[in-house]
């Protein structure tokens, strides 16, 4: 998918044109949309006293905002997360079959975008795929499969990543009242805390090819390699990180790769941050405590995106603010 599989120069063209709707100008743009979003979602179960988050808000939030972000129905979001779920976590029980599943997720994604980039090419709207669809690369319109490729990348990092990262997330909160106590009576604390937040639940692997025969700490890669980056190790490096497993929401100096590095970084990491700032903010208004539900017992899943569901939250109910 472009341009995850381009290097500079080739990628450049394509990384501006992403970026023209997902700088942080225009994210701060789209804020008050995001938060009405999440209150919509946490008004639906608050006064419950329960919900199962992953089912409930994480897989419903983040998709909500890209699907309205991107001019698409809500109604499309059952089948974009199957799909999303198979290039991420292909099904099957040997690489062959998890390599036919991520074809066929790949196909399909292609298949829903075709029409998309039909309709859209040359258009005025002002959703993101018609804005970054219509950026001129080297003073041509975007070769059609190159579309098909960035368009299909956006979706699939619009509609996994956040979902994941937010089970992994509250998982934590739930199980550790003090830090949910500290950014309540701290907002800024809140705010500044999400980075601590990413450096500790990196849920992306990033994957790279070797472009020439090199040796590397001993070991021999040749060309043509494909090789799978721990990047969440990076934040978890206890070499640069005191006590790196627990969340520090006044830890300085935070460094990490879950966004990646370099030119291949993280295109929609400003709108990932406000998605998370804002559920913050909106949760702890309505629900400022809570916890797993006794016996719960989440289930993870690995992949290139580390996944878990299952994650039964239960609170004393409260008024919902007017």
């Amino acid at each position: 998918m472009v341009p995850t599989k381009l290097d500079p120069p080739e990628h450049t063209p394509y990384r501006k044109a992403i970026d023209k709707g997902l700088n942080l100008a225009e994210i701060r743009k789209v804020e008050e949309q995001i938060r009405a979003i999440a209150i919509d979602i946490i008004d639906s179960f608050a006064d419950r006293g329960s919900c199962d988050f992953g089912s409930e808000f994480a897989m419903v939030f983040p998709v909500r905002v890209f699907l309205a972000l991107a001019g698409l129905p809500v109604e499309d979001a059952h089948r974009l997360g199957l799909l999303a779920n198979e290039m991420t976590r292909p099904s099957g029980n040997s690489p062959e079959e998890q390599g036919r599943s991520l074809e066929a997720a790949n196909r399909g994604f292609f298949e829903y975008v075709a029409p998309i980039i039909a309709a859209r090419r040359g258009g005025s709207g002002t959703d993101l795929i018609t804005r970054i669809l219509n950026v001129e690369i080297d003073g041509r319109p975007m070769p059609d499969d190159r579309a098909l490729g960035l368009v299909s990348l956006l979706l699939l990092g619009g509609l996994d990543t956040v979902v994941n990262f937010l089970g992994f997330m509250m998982i934590y909160l739930a199980r550790h009242p003090e830090t949910v106590a500290e950014m309540r009576s701290e907002p800024l604390k809140l705010q500044r805390g999400v980075e601590e937040l990413f450096r500790r639940f990196a849920v992306v692997s990033d994957a790279r090819y070797v472009v020439s025969d090199m040796e590397f700490h001993g070991t021999k890669l040749k060309e043509g390699d494909l090789i799978l980056l721990p990047t969440a190790l990076h934040g978890l490096d206890d070499r640069q990180h005191a006590d790196p497993m627990t969340v520090e929401l006044s830890r300085r100096d935070v460094t990490h790769s879950t966004f990646a590095q370099g030119p291949h970084r993280c295109a929609g990491m400003h709108l990932a941050r406000l998605e998370v700032t804002v559920m913050l903010q909106e949760w702890l208004a309505r629900i400022p405590e809570f916890r797993l539900e006794d016996g719960a017992r989440p289930i993870y899943h690995s992949g290139i995106v580390a996944a878990v569901e299952n994650i039964p939250l239960v609170w004393e109910r409260q008024e919902v603010p007017a």
